[in-house]
Parts: C-alpha cells; structure tokens; sequence
C-alpha cells in the first residue's frame, strides 16, 4: 500500500519554476523545452534592465547572476544547457536527443555552437566592454561577425541532414538553440540572411527551418513579445 507521503507527492505535483528575462536568448531556449515537453511552470520576471539579477536574493539561486534559472521543487538549475539536459532526464515526454548517436552527436554539436561559439560573444557585458574600449561602431561589427561564423558552419553541419527542422522532421535539441539564436541575429544585429548580390538566402537551410519554427505553436508560445515581462522601458538584454 502506498503511504501517504507518497500518495500526497503524486497528487501535488512539484511546482516548476522559471526566472527570466522576456529577450534573454538563454530564457528563450528554455521557454521553448518546457513548451515542448507540455511543463505548466510559473514564469518569474527578473528585470535585466533594471539590475534585479544582482538581487542578493536572486544571486543565492545563481551566484553569476544570470538568467535563466529553474527550480523544480527542491532542484535548482542555472544555465540554460544544464536545465534543458536536467528536463530531458526528469521529464522524457517528447525526447529532445534522438537515440541515433550520429543524429545525437549533431544535435548537440549545434546547440554547443550557439551555446560557446555564438551567444556568449553577444552578451551585454562584452558589448558594452567593447563600446567603452573601442566604438559603438565596432560592437555591432564584434556582434555580427561571430553570428555570421557560427551560422556559416552551422549551414554547412546541417547539409544533407535537415527536414523539415534542422537535423529531420522532428524538433529536436538543435532547433531549441537554432530559433532564439536566429531570431537575435536578424531582429537585434541586422544578420541578413538574404545574399543581396543573388537575391538568394545565404543560409538557406537556416531560413527554411525558421519559418517553419514560426507556426509551431511551442515556439510561438514562448517567443520574447508573448512574454508577461516583454516591452520593458529598456533595451537591454543579455
């Protein structure tokens, strides 16, 4: 017979928490896994333009005061990375790692590009750092020129692999990072995905798949202006 601790445990279910931020890339990621997965979570604003990630309270919960942070019941989780692997082990409803290690291999491969490559090099800090250091100018052009390295490779690892999503039909760990990433690129640093010179897309795999994240309703559901904290006064985002 069951007791009743754990009769109670399964009838309250663990409340999921998620603190972030409407334009955090990171947060973005993260939105779209829980979407996937069918999770009801709490959504906790914290305000990076108003400084709330250095909250003394908020650094307790992750000490390099960045979003996203999850707490599942007593688990707490920073970085968007560890969360979506700590959901693909707690929660396996819709696998986001497919079982074919080649397939696996790709998918993790594109999400550590954006992931180390592509996002930490876009970050507020390091573009502030270079306007101060340098020009206003030249942050945009930092910004550009690692995204437009990173999509170029990530075009070239997905060739002969992507459907109707980045590595088959099914939405899988890649495209997690793929849509909040492109989406950055062409709303927030002016990445041009369309050769002008040929009037055609100079990531065409790229382009296809992000239309096609569009209509899927996890990732409309979890896109930055559909955010209960989105159009603050400020600009800024991390």
């Amino acid at each position: 017979m069951a007791s009743a601790s754990a009769v109670e445990s399964a009838s309250c279910p663990k409340k999921l928490t998620l603190y972030s931020y409407w334009r955090s890339s990171c947060s973005h990621r993260v939105r779209i896994a829980l979407n996937l997965k069918g999770l009801d979570y709490e959504y906790k604003a914290v305000d990076l333009s108003k400084g709330e990630q250095f909250d003394p309270e908020f650094e307790k919960l992750n000490p390099v005061r960045l979003v996203p942070v999850f707490v599942d019941g007593d688990v707490v989780v920073a970085d968007s990375f560890a969360i979506i692997l700590y959901l693909e082990d707690e929660h396996p409803q819709f696998t986001l790692l497919p079982r074919d290690l080649k397939k696996k291999a790709l998918n993790l491969q594109v999400a550590n590009i954006i992931s180390s490559s592509i996002q930490p090099l876009q970050m507020l800090s390091v573009l502030n750092f270079i306007e101060e250091k340098i020009s206003s100018d030249e942050k945009v052009a930092w910004a550009q020129r690692h995204i437009n390295n990173g999509f170029t490779a990530i075009e070239k690892l997905l060739e002969g692999s992507a459907g109707k999503n980045a590595t088959g039909d099914k939405v899988q760990l890649a495209d997690v990072f793929l849509a909040p990433q492109i989406y950055v690129g062409v709303t927030r640093f002016q990445i041009d995905m369309v050769s002008m010179l040929f009037l055609q897309s100079q990531y065409p795999t790229l382009a296809r798949i992000y239309e096609a994240y569009a209509e899927h309703p996890a990732f409309q559901a979890a896109h930055p202006n559909r955010q209960p904290d989105a159009f603050p006064s400020s600009s800024q985002s991390c």
